[in-house]
């Protein structure tokens, strides 16, 4: 039995509840970007129509109170990856922009040639492209850790890939393509102690587990606000102080400085030195407010219901003749995300059919080419799952799945 009462959560979403077509909305793109609760979009209209005005620099009372929203949105943000000092906490547009920072800006000062980073085959494009570039600009190696048939990553090839060279660990906590939960503070121990950081990419861990960055002993974590029931356009990254004090300033305006001569500026103290130019203060508060809502729910309970909503899934899609199921059999080892295939459709075809039948699903890639390659494929169907999602959801979409097999055998 699930620990949480979907039924009732639905309720504060709106946007549920809608039809497609002639069909109830059922929605399972959740890795994608989750709905909004009533919560979040209240908070960022509340803002908007009594508090708006530009953070810090203001000493008027709208000024005054959007600063201490803001902050105080800084703050809740630690609490909930159990950042020790919120000054380690940078806004940012999302997971891509935080990553991007740490490889462009830690990365320019820190890689040299013959450095070696190490990648995974499980990761998004978002925690590759940016180390690629670096790699690229500083004559640095890329090196990769392989996964198994099952979606792990393989522990030995880690080992193996592992050197006094290595420069950087930059993996996910929580692969986005397969649902395997990476084992994260055993990987970062072996990391640190071979004298590499640790980069996590939070987008898929946050939302879905109780998340903690000292327990996971990382040196960065980043994670977007539209993947927790928040706004698009806001983010978080998480750094250790030594090491964002010791990185120069991603961009340069206004906010970000201490002082500017002709010949050259000094920078803010963090978080400010990373936080160029006007910030996006409703999207903290809606993302505060969101952060509240999934707090108020419990997170352990958001893990066990996805987890039972996943399992549920999987036992579904084994009665259905020719479906290939991706990641852990165990489903203690996944989030909430199933991907699978039909051995008769394309993944796009099936989406579009279950979009007639009011089912929206993802199809593609999932800006993870390299585990689409690993298991010779060149897309997937993803169902994933959140807070509002049901067993009926469940059903709905299998019921969908019989009428592509009607069409394409």
């Amino acid at each position: 039995m699930s620990p949480l009462d979907s039924s009732r959560i639905r309720q504060d979403f709106p946007i549920l509840d809608q039809m497609v077509g002639d069909k109830p909305l059922v929605y399972l793109d959740n890795a994608a970007t989750t709905q909004k609760p009533r919560a979040v979009i209240d908070a960022i209209r509340s803002y908007y129509e009594t508090d708006n005005a530009n953070v810090h620099r203001g000493i008027y009372e709208l000024s005054r109170r959007s600063t201490a929203a803001f902050e105080e949105a800084r703050q809740r943000t630690a609490r909930f990856i159990g950042a020790p000092d919120p000054a380690e906490v940078i806004w940012t547009r999302g997971t891509s922009e935080a990553l991007n920072l740490i490889a462009t800006s830690w990365g320019f000062e820190f890689l040299n040639e013959g450095d070696e980073i190490l990648l995974t085959e499980q990761d998004h494009h978002s925690n590759l492209v940016p180390w690629q570039l670096a790699a690229r600009r500083a004559g640095a190696t890329l090196r990769y850790v392989p996964l198994d048939d099952d979606g792990h990553l393989n522990q030995e090839g880690f080992r193996k890939a592992l050197s006094s060279r290595t420069r950087v660990l930059a993996m996910s906590h929580v692969s986005n393509a397969l649902g395997t939960v990476n084992p994260v503070r055993e990987m970062a121990d072996l990391a640190r102690d071979a004298g590499a950081i640790v980069v996590i990419d939070g987008a898929q861990g946050a939302p879905h587990l109780p998340t903690d960055v000292t327990e996971l002993g990382c040196d960065f974590y980043a994670f977007s606000g539209h993947k927790l029931c928040g706004p698009t356009g806001i983010g978080a990254l998480w750094g250790r102080r030594a090491l964002l004090d010791a990185m120069p300033p991603y961009q340069g305006g206004g906010e970000m400085i201490r002082e500017v001569e002709k010949e050259g500026s000094t920078w803010a103290p963090l978080p400010h030195k990373f936080e160029a130019g006007t910030p996006n203060v409703a999207g903290a508060v809606g993302m505060s407010a969101a952060l509240q809502y999934l707090e108020d729910l419990g997170r352990d309970n958001i893990l066990a219901h996805e987890r039972e909503l996943s399992a549920y899934c999987m036992e579904r899609l084994a009665e259905i003749p020719g479906t290939r199921v991706f990641g852990p059999p165990d489903v203690e080892q996944r989030s909430g995300v199933v991907s699978f295939n039909l051995e008769t459709a394309h993944p796009h075809d099936v989406a579009t059919i279950l979009d007639t039948e009011g089912v929206a699903i993802r199809a593609g890639h999932h800006c993870a080419q390299l585990v689409m390659k690993r298991y010779c494929v060149s897309a997937t169907n993803r169902a994933s799952f959140y807070v509002y999602n049901t067993r009926e959801d469940v059903d709905r979409m299998v019921d969908a799945l019989e009428v592509v097999r009607s069409i394409f055998g």
